[in-house]
């Protein structure tokens, strides 16, 4: 007869079975929770993945809605300035100085002067009224001090704050100016110098 080894019992002993049980039950909860690690862990990378996307896409949403806001933004900015009040203005063509910077204002600013001191000139006439027909000279003379502001402009490069606008408007505009005012006073009544019958005419429909 075998006699079992000491701290072994033998596989017919009853109470055997209810340790066997708990060690395989022991081994199959081992195995089912390895099995659920290893399931586990490729579906956590799963849910790990489509959350970075779901955060790309979100970003992506804002960066979209960021762009059309930046669009919008830009169109009112547009329209603002399209239609928005005018605080400054471009220097005129030819405004530069007359003379080197060094000069004296005055001589900086010659032609304006010049054309400033033959209108004043013209005025005094008119005012004094020294001699006859002194109201036609002194007219005429404003008016040759706006002629000569028009060729200035043309012919000097830099003429100072004798340029209001561009180099064309301004030639426009003294040189109309100018020669409406000398017209006038040459057919000025009575005794008119210059008898235009068609201007005579419109003249006196104005006057009248």
């Amino acid at each position: 007869m075998d006699l079992p080894e000491p701290g072994r019992r033998r596989p017919d002993d009853p109470r055997a079975a209810p340790r066997e049980r708990r060690r395989g039950r022991r081994a199959r909860g081992r195995g089912a929770l390895s099995v659920t690690a290893e399931g586990a862990a490729p579906g956590s990378g799963s849910g790990a993945s489509g959350d970075e996307a779901v955060e790309r896409e979100a970003a992506a949403g804002e960066a979209a809605a960021g762009g059309e806001a930046a669009k919008a933004e830009a169109a009112k900015k547009a329209r603002r300035r399209r239609f928005g009040l005018t605080t400054d203005t471009a220097p005129p063509e030819g405004g530069g100085r007359a003379a080197p910077g060094d000069a004296s204002a005055p001589a900086r600013q010659w032609p304006l002067l010049s054309v400033l001191v033959l209108a004043g000139v013209g005025l005094v006439v008119v005012g004094v009224d020294p001699f006859p027909h002194s109201f036609r000279v002194g007219t005429m003379l404003v008016g040759a001090a706006l002629l000569l502001g028009a060729v200035m402009r043309r012919v000097v490069p830099s003429v100072g704050m004798l340029a209001v606008r561009s180099r064309f408007t301004d030639m426009i505009t003294y040189g109309v100016m100018g020669g409406l005012i000398v017209l006038l006073a040459l057919m000025v009544q009575p005794h008119p110098w210059l008898r235009i019958p068609f201007l005579e005419d419109v003249l006196h429909l104005t006057v009248t």
